[in-house]
């Protein structure tokens, strides 16, 4: 199977059929820092990929905004 891996990017091969923690596993990856796709499909821990597949393995991240636009007000001003 094809896996391609972001962040950084790279491309790995490995043979034969395993189970999507077992490939996380040799990659040395903590399962629960990624989302691995195939296709259109996100992937669970035990479903099983094999030779044929191509596997994109991305970090999950989080993040996001503050605080909503248009609701800073800057404190200690007169009205």
């Amino acid at each position: 199977m094809k896996i391609k891996l972001r962040n950084p990017n790279r491309e790995v091969e490995l043979p034969g059929r395993k189970r999507v923690k077992d490939v996380l596993r040799e990659l040395d990856i903590l399962p629960g820092t990624v989302l691995v796709i195939r296709g259109a499909d996100l992937l669970t821990a035990d479903e099983v990929v094999g030779d044929g597949d191509e596997l994109e393995v991305r970090p999950v991240m989080s993040g996001g905004s503050a605080a909503p636009s248009g609701s800073a007000t800057p404190s200690g001003s007169a009205t």
